[in-house]
């Protein structure tokens, strides 16, 4: 396993206060995805909302993050995820980190409580497996986006608690949460939201440079899974079937929301459905954590999971 005296002493300059020698991951997979590190990608730490009844820049089938922490109901485009990849935020009393990575199509809302303290996070400039490598920044320790795991620093090997989240076009948001609140740009400029910085990602047969490690033999590297755990199925397998019982599970599809990785504009983005996973319980169906990411990236991850295709 590659230590830390294999990392750019450049590299390690920037980042004074991590702790090099405590590591959980081999220094050789990691990857410098942006050339000026730390926060090359800002994230959002005093993000502005409006009710989802003002919002008149988003149309219907634009995708959000959306989910909700008693009745406080929070929606996130990916339109600004895409360009900041990670918001820090408190809903329902509880401080959560908003995340997504574009490269592997993975939303996942965290628990940003630790060990008693509250930290924050920032985008490090790091991609392992292709996948956003965050920093909180109390400890400078890095944390897998993918997994919700520190890696590197003081933080290894504790993982952050996922919070249920939907990946859903805005006019499904606004149905079931008509006093929810919108994630807006700070001001009335709107720096090119709208625009999607990935045109054609959809339509590739392997994932950019970023990614060296082994392809997933069922499906192809950039098919969606909608995935739980360490199980998954295929969205086409899903889009096909429109509902899914396996087990207390019930995964259910439906059309309506764009892409946020096809089209120029994400608004024009390919259809990709809106998925929902949810639980059987005694009391009804609860929400469950879920993501709708990239095969090539589940399989980093999870190498022996099993990816249902019929």
């Amino acid at each position: 396993m590659a230590g830390p005296e294999e990392l750019n002493p450049i590299l390690k300059s920037l980042w004074p206060n991590t702790d090099f020698e405590t590591h959980a991951v081999d220094y050789a997979e990691i990857q410098l995805g942006c050339f000026t590190g730390k926060d090359c990608i800002r994230s959002i730490d005093d993000p502005v909302f409006a009710s989802v009844i003002a919002v008149d820049h988003l149309v219907d089938r634009e995708p959000v993050i959306g989910f909700n922490i008693d009745e406080d109901y929070r929606a996130y485009p990916l339109r600004m995820l895409m360009r900041h990849e990670i918001v820090n935020d408190v809903v329902g009393g509880v401080p959560v980190a908003v995340t997504f990575c574009p490269l592997c199509t993975t939303a996942v809302v965290y628990d940003r409580r630790v060990e008693g303290q509250v930290l924050e996070f920032g985008v490090s400039g790091m991609l392992r497996n292709s996948d956003l490598v965050m920093y909180d920044r109390q400890t400078e320790s890095w944390w897998q986006q993918f997994v919700g795991e520190a890696i590197v620093g003081t933080m290894t090997g504790t993982r952050l608690e996922a919070i249920p989240a939907r990946l859903e076009s805005f006019a499904k948001f606004r149905e079931r949460a008509p006093l929810g609140q919108v994630l807006v740009p700070p001001s009335s400029l709107d720096p090119g939201y709208d625009s999607n910085p990935y045109v054609g990602y959809d339509s590739r047969s392997e994932p950019y440079g970023f990614f060296t490690g082994p392809y997933p033999e069922a499906v192809a590297a950039l098919e969606r899974l909608v995935t739980v755990g360490e199980e998954a199925w295929s969205l086409s397998l899903v889009r096909r079937e429109k509902t899914i019982v396996a087990g207390d599970l019930v995964i259910t599809w439906e059309p309506g929301q764009a892409s946020a990785l096809d089209a120029p504009v994400i608004a024009e983005g390919i259809d990709v459905g809106n998925v929902l996973v949810q639980r059987q319980t005694d009391d009804g169906l609860e929400d469950v954590v879920y993501g709708v990411d990239f095969a090539f990236a589940f399989h980093a991850f999870h190498p022996d999971a099993v990816i249902h295709t019929d």
